[in-house]
């Protein structure tokens, strides 16, 4: 995060404004998301697992999406 100046407080915003786009039931040991959300103008990916039993939200990573592998609007893969 720190080499892509990405801070805590902007996985916090994300976190609690964002929205869901992908969902992965089937992670292990926790399932888990990609949620998208935004920092003024700039789009944040960020993966997050969840262990319910012990609620606790795992940051896996964030990012800012690539223009070349997302359609505009970061929901959506481009399909290369």
């Amino acid at each position: 995060m720190f080499q892509r100046q990405i801070n805590e407080e902007d996985i916090r915003h994300v976190l609690e404004s964002g929205e869901v786009i992908e969902e992965y039931p089937k992670d292990l040991p926790y399932p888990s998301c990609l949620i998208l959300g935004f920092i003024s103008l700039r789009p944040l990916h960020v993966v997050i697992a969840e262990n319910k039993m012990g609620q606790e939200t795992i940051v896996i990573t964030a990012y800012e999406p690539d223009v070349q592998r997302w359609e505009l609007g970061f929901k959506r893969r481009k399909k290369l």
